[in-house]
Formats: structure tokens, C-alpha cells, sequence
């Protein structure tokens, strides 16, 4: 059930913050320039190379067999998921003044990735792999691998699977995602899981120290 519980909540987080975000959107670019598939497996190898190895990094610090430190480690990842959602529900305006200078510095840089004439399937894992430095759901990745640091593999897997999923509907259904979905609703979504999944997280630290 653990392995289940990790993949879903990896995809979960993965799936519905990509949905409408600047590098999906830089991704239904490439789409005209290559075969789908191409560009699919680039996400995917993008992925892998930015939240498989902060899965991976975060592994590695949450084997650590110390419980205190796991205590503390399991309350910072949670606090971060009710952080990241709260955090999205402050209209954009105020938001603005504190991250416009770094996003527009990223976006310019995808911009000059997008111009390279290379293998497209490079290029897309490229874009991923800068699009996603920092970004909130590598940095739930990396929590969510010092959480289950026994799932690494469940949890790249949700990750890959959210990342290509999402991708999947911008490119081939990209105008009726559009139509019917509107990106307030997609980030309304994504923050509330974010807060779901903090919520249960505390919930079960408190469980476990009491059971």
C-alpha cells in the first residue's frame, strides 16, 4: 500500500502543478518541431534528471537512522507542502514583486534553449531540467524522498508519470484542456493538494508518535 500511496502522491503533485505552467507550455512549442513521442521521452528523461535525483538526494538524507533527525526532517517536508500551497493562494500581484526578476531570467534562458539546433529529445529534457531547478514540485521531490526514503523508486516513477501524463494533454489536447479547464481551477487544484498531502503528513507523524 506504501508503494502506492508514494506513486500517487508523486503524481498527484507532478500531474496538476505542471497543468498550464511555463514549461509545459514551452514543451507544446517543441511540438511543432518534432514527433510527439520524441518529445514525450525528453520529458521524461528530463524528469528523471531533475526529480529522480532530487528523490534520489533526498533518499539518502532521510536513511539517516537517527529518529530525531527523521522527526524533524518528516515535519520540515510537511510544513513545506502546507507552505507551497498557502503560498499559491496569494494573488498573483503580491506574488509578483518577490519572484518576477528570477522567473523572467529562467524564461529567457528556456527561450535561448528553444533556439538550439540539436536532437529535440535533448532539448526538451534540457528545458526540463531548467525549468523545474527550484521550482516547487522538484523541491516537494526532494522532501517526498526524505519522507520515503525506502520508495525512491515509486515515488521517480510518479514523478515521470505525472510529468509525461501532463505533457501528454497539453500536446494532444492542448485547445480543449484550455477550453474547459481555467488556470485559476488548475492552480486552485494543485495548492489544495499540496495542503491535502501536508495535512495527511502531519496526521500520520502524530499517529505514529502515539501509537
Amino acid at each position: 500500500m506504501n508503494w502506492f500511496y508514494t506513486f500517487i502522491i508523486a503524481f498527484s503533485i507532478v500531474f496538476f502543478s505542471e497543468l498550464g505552467d511555463k514549461t509545459q507550455l514551452l514543451v507544446l512549442s517543441f511540438s511543432t518541431k518534432d514527433r510527439a513521442r520524441n518529445i514525450l521521452f525528453g520529458v521524461a528523461l528530463g524528469t528523471f534528471l531533475s526529480h529522480g535525483l532530487a528523490i534520489l538526494f533526498g533518499s539518502q538524507i532521510g536513511s539517516l537512522q537517527n529518529p530525531v533527525v527523521k522527526y524533524y526532517l518528516q515535519l520540515f517536508t510537511y510544513s513545506s507542502f502546507l507552505l507551497f500551497g498557502l503560498l499559491g493562494f496569494i494573488p498573483k500581484k503580491e506574488k509578483a514583486s518577490v519572484s518576477c526578476q528570477s522567473s523572467s531570467k529562467k524564461s529567457s534562458f528556456l527561450e535561448k534553449i528553444f533556439h538550439f539546433k540539436i536532437n529535440y529529445v535533448l532539448l526538451v529534457a534540457l528545458a526540463i531540467i531548467v525549468g523545474e531547478l527550484g521550482d516547487k514540485t522538484f523541491l516537494a521531490s526532494l522532501g517526498l524522498g526524505v519522507q520515503y526514503p525506502n520508495y525512491k523508486l515509486s515515488l521517480i516513477l510518479g514523478s515521470i508519470s505525472g510529468m509525461v501524463l501532463s505533457n501528454s494533454f497539453a500536446l494532444f489536447f492542448g485547445k480543449l484542456v484550455g477550453n474547459k479547464l481555467k488556470p485559476q481551477f488548475i492552480e486552485f487544484l494543485s495548492n489544495l493538494i499540496f495542503i491535502i498531502f501536508g495535512i495527511i503528513g502531519f496526521v500520520t507523524i502524530f499517529l505514529s508518535s502515539n501509537g
